[in-house]
C-alpha cells in the first residue's frame, strides 16, 4: 500500500502516534481544569493507576504503529479503549490504522470522531483532509485545507506549505486552472519548503510534460536531500495520481 503523510496530535500527556515521523502539534499550556474540555477533565479524573495503564497502551500502540504492526496496534488501542474512551488520540491512532488497511470510510469516521473530542486541532483536520484527498473528494478536501491554513500559526511553515501544495491540487481537479496557477507561483526558489519545485513540476505533469516534471523533481532532491523532507510531497503526487505507487494501487475513487 502507499504511504500516506498522517499527522500526530498531543491533547492528553500521553505518547502519541506518528506516521513517517510528522512534526506533532504542540501542547497548549493548561492553567488550570475549568480550561480543559469535558473529555480531558474525565481522564485526570481516573484513578491514577488506570491513567498510567491507558498512557502505557497507547504509548506501545505508537510504538507498533511505528513498525507497521497494524493489527496489533489496534489490540493495544482496544485495551486502553476500556479504561478510557474519549481520547481523540486513540481515535487518531485508529484511524491511522485505517488509513494504513487503504479501510478511508473507518478511517475518516474515527477522524470525524477525534476532531469532536479536540477541537480547532489542525492535525484532526489535516487528516480528515487527507482521506478527502485520498478518496478523491476534491471539493471537500480544498474546503477542509483551507479551513486549516486560515488557523495555521504562520511560524509553521511546513505544514503550512503542504497544505497550500494540495489546496493547488485540489484546484486544478476542480477546474480552478487560474487560482492554481497564481498559487503555484506564490513563492521561489528561496522559500523554505519544496513548494516551488513540486508546484512547477505539479503543472508540468498536468500539461503531459513528463520529462519537465521529473526534472522538477529531481532539483528538490538535489535541494532537499533528507527523504523525510520529501516524503509527505512525494506521497501527495502518488496520491493525486501523477506519480504511479511502487505497489502499484492507483487512488482510492470514492462513492
Amino acid at each position: 500500500m502507499k504511504a500516506t503523510h498522517i499527522l500526530a496530535l498531543i491533547v492528553l500527556s500521553a505518547p502519541i502516534m506518528a506516521q513517517d515521523s510528522p512534526a506533532p502539534v504542540e501542547k497548549t499550556p493548561v492553567v488550570g481544569q475549568a480550561e480543559l474540555a469535558a473529555n480531558q477533565k474525565a481522564f485526570l479524573n481516573l484513578p491514577e493507576e488506570s491513567r498510567k495503564k491507558f498512557i502505557e497502551h497507547i504509548a506501545e500502540a505508537s510504538r507498533l504503529f511505528q513498525q507497521k504492526r497494524i493489527f496489533e496496534t489496534l489490540e493495544e488501542l482496544d485495551k486502553a479503549s476500556k479504561i478510557f474512551e474519549d481520547s481523540p488520540e486513540l481515535y487518531n491512532l485508529r484511524g491511522s490504522c485505517y488509513v494504513e488497511m487503504r479501510a478511508f470510510d473507518k478511517a475518516l469516521a474515527d477522524y470525524q470522531k477525534a476532531a469532536t473530542l479536540s477541537k480547532d486541532n489542525p492535525s484532526l483536520e489535516f487528516n480528515i483532509g487527507e482521506v478527502y484527498f485520498c478518496t478523491q473528494q476534491w471539493q471537500k478536501s480544498h474546503d477542509m485545507f483551507e479551513k486549516i491554513l486560515k488557523t495555521l500559526p504562520p511560524e509553521n511553515t511546513a505544514l503550512g506549505r503542504l497544505v497550500e501544495f494540495k489546496i493547488l491540487l485540489c484546484k486544478k481537479k476542480l477546474g480552478m486552472d487560474d487560482e492554481a496557477e497564481i498559487l503555484a507561483e506564490k513563492y521561489n526558489f528561496e522559500d523554505d519548503s519544496p513548494f516551488y519545485y513540486y508546484a512547477q513540476a505539479a503543472l508540468a505533469y498536468d500539461a503531459d510534460d513528463m520529462v519537465k516534471a521529473e526534472e522538477w523533481l529531481a532539483i528538490a532532491s538535489r535541494v532537499f536531500r533528507d527523504p523525510n523532507i520529501l516524503a509527505p510531497w512525494q506521497d501527495t503526487l502518488v496520491e493525486y495520481g501523477y506519480i504511479k505507487s511502487f505497489y502499484g494501487d492507483g487512488p482510492v475513487e470514492s462513492d
